[in-house]
């Protein structure tokens, strides 16, 4: 039993088993429901690592950067000489309340040594480790040192000047910045990866003197061509840039898309030996060596005697020595295919801007930096503005006594307490408190003609610099043009040749280092209407019985093909998917197939609505929209050299599909819309288009509400005067379907 309380407060006694004290709610369940539990314990978490942790600001940096870069700032490392990397730490947890481990590892990071980032914030001096590798650590913090680089001047430059928001720290013991007044897009010379709650980002760096001319283009600009000064990012690591014209698009305007990037290369003249010297940004040498090793070892690579990680001083070099009379070209380009030599940076550009993430191509997120940046120039100009106004109106009422320096000094001496000092002088001169005070408070070695002279002999500078900052104030196209001078000037400063090479035209020899080992035989493909692909050969199919399929479901297509062709199937999302249907395994009636949508990775809620089977890429896609319009695409137009397995705007989006469907040669084609009317039209009349996603041309005349109901090939139907309906011209309104052609069945492809 718990103790009677006195005039103190009592302890609470927690009951002890067996002592017979009864818990309120004991054994019951008490009812929560999930959303206030999420919205009261998780959300405020997820917002955490959202907003203060995992995505980067429009300056370029996260909380933890900017943290630790400010203390550095604060502690003269920007041109004093280098300190103790432990020294750093501890400084920077009176702004960053993490562990030390933690703030290390974020400052190794930025460390020109660790070869993490294109633009280094950090100068170290000591074991940093590499980015490249997984097994180079670094040292521990006592052992390294650091300081700013000189770049950092350029982060820093003006921040007491008022151009950013200060707020205080976590203890309230002093003050830091929400943002730095970066004088470049620091957010695109970087690499930045951050995994939040729900989101996340994934940033690939650009050349520097490259990304400074694209800014300053903009400026002029907005609708520059970002390609032409600015091509393609820029790795730390080098390597060699798979150029993909439309992923670049896609990155540039909507802040996502893929990089491919592959490992750069060098045959030893005269040994028998390849020397990989860069590697793509995403993997490390031991990841490469593993998955070769693993290659070897299960026979699959055959050419490769001995491996080596020769990574020296000098750089990172991996050795292969092969055997005799091997083509390196010819194993580097399987090894492409088969190892992370060859790679993808998937970019997906999600900043947060005002406290919002958003996801922003590069033309977008370089228009909010230059709004920022001119906003810190504004306010600079406001804390130089008001500094030369009060420094004019001091020596204003320095220039007042100078009339009668006598006076002054007479007034002083003749007044009898201190505090009327300042009175006295304003009723003296007409000087309000400010200026009296500021002449009361003058040495008297200086109430001399000659020194007051010098002062305000200042006035008539000072004035003309006010005028020159009101006007910089008044006209935002100057502020501009300070903004374009500072961007030159990094660019000049700090500006690096690319290291990264550009690749347009892959060499010819690689279009055939896949297709050799492809077995080739026939199959049967049945493709369902939810999305199940089987492929069997003739030898499973003789001996089958029913097919099996989902409760439901149902075979929409049957084809007798190869096994050595590829497949593309078309969506209700405006994209295609490829697959060699070698990759694809042998199935049997009996199993329930290979499920498309999961297998091709295709997005949520979409349907494919059209397979279509080739060897060559030969004929024609036929896109038939509801508004009569049809776009005739040559199926060559969605092959591309890189084997890449998906592709965006296979067709137009701009209006609804009626249908679509492949045409390996010319035909005729009975259209029926659904006022009723049919027309007959050749496929060599309507005119092919080049761009994927072309709206194509006028193919039937439509009133309004009206639409195309079907198209199938003419040959299909058996029509009693086929004339009726044959059109010499497009587009065509076509004539009313007559009653001995009203049985035909017309079904859309």
């Amino acid at each position: 039993m718990a103790k009677k309380s006195s005039k103190k407060t009592a302890k609470p006694v927690r009951p002890q088993l067996g002592e017979g004290v009864e818990i309120l709610n004991a054994g019951s369940v008490l009812e929560d429901p999930i959303t206030r539990t999420l919205e009261t314990n998780y959300m405020p978490y997820a917002m955490s690592v959202i907003v203060s942790r995992a995505l980067p600001e429009i300056d370029g940096f996260k909380p933890a950067h900017r943290k630790l870069l400010y203390t550095m700032y604060e502690m003269g490392l920007i041109k004093g000489a280098r300190t103790k990397s432990a020294n750093i730490v501890g400084s920077t947890m009176h702004l960053n309340p993490h562990g030390d481990a933690a703030i290390y590892d974020t400052m190794v990071r930025m460390g020109r040594g660790n070869e993490s980032l294109l633009v280094p914030f950090v100068d170290s001096k000591g074991n940093f480790g590499k980015a490249y590798s997984r097994d180079m650590s670094c040292a521990a913090a006592r052992y390294t040192e650091a300081k700013l680089e000189g770049v950092c001047e350029e982060l820093f430059r003006d921040i007491d000047k008022e151009t950013v928001d200060f707020v205080p720290n976590y203890d309230g013991t002093t003050t830091e910045p929400t943002l730095l007044p970066v004088t470049f897009p620091t957010i695109l010379a970087n690499n930045t990866l951050g995994i939040a709650v729900g989101m996340a980002c994934n940033i690939c760096s650009f050349n520097l003197a490259e990304l400074c001319s694209t800014t300053i283009a903009l400026m002029k600009d907005a609708k520059h061509d970002i390609s032409t000064t600015m091509p393609a990012p820029d790795f730390v690591g080098g390597g060699q840039i798979l150029y993909d014209e439309a992923q670049m698009r896609d990155i540039f305007e909507n802040g996502r898309g893929s990089v491919k990037v592959r490992a750069r290369y060098a045959a030893v003249p005269g040994e028998n030996m390849i020397e990989i010297t860069q590697i793509p940004p995403t993997t490390t040498v031991e990841a490469i060596m593993d998955k070769i090793a693993e290659l070897v070892k299960a026979g699959k690579i055959k050419e490769i005697s001995d491996m080596r990680d020769e990574t020296d001083l000098n750089g990172l070099k991996l050795t292969l020595d092969l055997k005799r009379g091997v083509d390196a070209d010819k194993l580097m380009a399987k090894l492409f295919k088969a190892t992370p030599l060859e790679d993808s940076f998937s970019c997906n550009f999600n900043i947060l801007v005002s406290g919002q993430p958003r996801v922003m191509g590069v033309r977008e997120i370089l228009q909010e930096w230059t709004a920022f940046r001119m906003e810190c120039v504004r306010r600079r100009t406001y804390y130089d503005l008001h500094g030369k106004e009060k420094r004019l109106h001091l020596l204003k009422g320095l220039a007042a006594i100078l009339m009668d320096i006598d006076k002054a000094i007479h007034i002083i001496r003749t007044t009898e307490e201190e505090t009327e000092v300042v009175p006295n002088l304003m009723i003296g001169f007409g000087i309000d408190e400010v200026q009296a005070d500021y002449v009361a408070e003058i040495k008297l070695r200086h109430l001399n003609r000659e020194y007051i002279l010098k002062r305000t002999g200042e006035i008539e500078q000072l004035e003309a610099d006010i005028a020159d900052l009101n006007d910089i104030l008044a006209k935002p196209a100057r502020i501009r043009k300070i903004i374009m001078k500072e961007l030159a000037d990094v660019a000049k400063k700090y500006g690096q040749p690319r290291r990264s090479e550009i690749l347009y035209d892959l060499p010819e020899e690689e279009g055939g280092a896949e297709e050799e080992a492809v077995p080739d035989y026939p199959v049967t493909v049945f493709f369902t209407r939810e999305g199940y692909l089987k492929k069997i050969p003739p030898q499973s199919l003789r001996t089958a019985g029913a097919h099996k399929l989902k409760e439901g479901d149902e075979i929409v297509r049957q084809v007798e093909t190869r096994n050595n062709v590829e497949v593309l199937f078309f969506t209700d999302k405006q994209q295609v998917y490829k697959v060699r249907l070698a990759e694809l395994e042998d199935g049997k009636v009996a199993q329930m197939g290979i499920y498309l949508p999961g297998r091709l990775g295709m997005d949520e809620d979409e349907n494919i609505l059209d397979m279509v089977i080739t060897s060559d890429y030969s004929g024609y896609m036929l896109f038939f929209f509801a508004s009569g319009r049809c776009a005739k695409i040559p199926l060559s137009s969605y092959a591309t050299k890189q084997n890449r397995r998906k592709l965006l705007k296979a067709y137009c989006d701009k209006e609804p599909l009626a249908t679509m469907f492949f045409l390996p040669e010319e035909t005729e084609l009975a259209i029926r819309t659904s006022a009723g009317r049919m027309l007959l039209v050749g496929t060599a009349q309507i005119a092919a288009k080049t761009t994927r996603d072309s709206q194509g041309v006028a193919v039937v005349t439509l009133k309004k509400n009206q639409t195309i109901a079907s198209v199938v090939p003419a040959d299909t139907l058996e029509l009693a005067n086929p004339h009726r309906y044959r059109v010499r011209s497009l587009p065509a309104t076509g004539a009313l379907v007559r009653a001995e052609d009203e049985g035909e069945q017309m079904t859309m492809l």
